[in-house]
């Protein structure tokens, strides 16, 4: 199998940090410094367009696990029963044209096919053939306002009550690999790896990579969104928002 060079330098090891620590404002300080520190080194480092390595089918993963959600409650049995014939993802917010797409519109699109490597926060990874358009193609369909800066990845998984949520800056969604997958391995998703829809952010780890994918949502701040963390587990656990590899 080929090896991934992995740039993780000192913010991706705080990444998983444990959330009695994170609590104090002193370590706080330090988390956030350490992950400011981190973006610059890593955008350093890395071109703009720089692509995360590609594999070939031989280095497949024979087992690509889920993890996180893997099983949403609420309507997405429903959905799920009638093959996601009736799913919808919304690209809102600071747009000039708001979409609502059916996953037959998300097909029809062009389509990008990509084999990479999926890193875990938890130490474990696997390789999968990933299919789905770019999200560029969306948000420039959309139309981005002036004053557009983020984009929300809002999902239909909730942990302990919560709906699950993520975010990226406009250089990570505009990034060439970064896309809206329907297919894993030549397959429609399945329900343990986010069906219908989920994004791919090939550079950075895991938990970026959000599933049950309902809607896309660009904004100017991530303050309001949330606790104000930029995702789920940065919120609540300490994770950092950029998490690059």
């Amino acid at each position: 199998m080929k090896r991934r060079t992995v740039i993780l330098g000192l913010g991706a090891t705080l990444v998983g940090g444990c959330s009695r620590i994170s609590e104090s404002s002193t370590a706080s300080r330090v988390l956030d410094t350490a992950e400011r520190w981190h973006l610059r080194a890593h955008r350093l480092l890395n071109p703009r367009d720089a692509l995360a390595p590609e594999f070939s089918k031989a280095d497949l993963s024979p087992f690509f696990r889920g993890n996180g959600t893997t099983q949403p409650g609420g309507q997405y049995p429903r959905h799920q029963a009638n093959g996601f014939a009736e799913w919808r993802l919304e690209v809102r917010g600071l747009v000039h044209h708001p979409l609502s797409l059916s996953l037959d519109n998300i097909r029809r699109l062009p389509q990008r096919t990509q084999i990479t490597r999926h890193d875990c926060v938890e130490g474990w990874s696997a390789i999968g053939e990933w299919t789905g358009p770019r999200l560029s193609v969306l948000l420039k369909a959309a139309g981005l306002r002036e004053n557009a800066r983020f984009v929300v990845f809002r999902c239909a998984d909730t942990l302990a009550g919560s709906p699950y949520y993520e975010s990226v800056d406009l250089l990570d969604a505009f990034h060439p690999q970064t896309i809206v997958a329907h297919s894993l391995n030549g397959a429609p998703l399945p329900v343990r790896n986010g069906a219908p829809l989920r994004m791919r952010i090939e550079r950075q780890l895991g938990y970026k990579h959000a599933k049950y994918l309902t809607a896309i949502e660009v904004v100017d701040s991530l303050a309001p969104i949330g606790r104000g963390g930029g995702g789920y587990w940065e919120d609540r656990s300490g994770y950092q928002w950029y998490a690059g590899i």
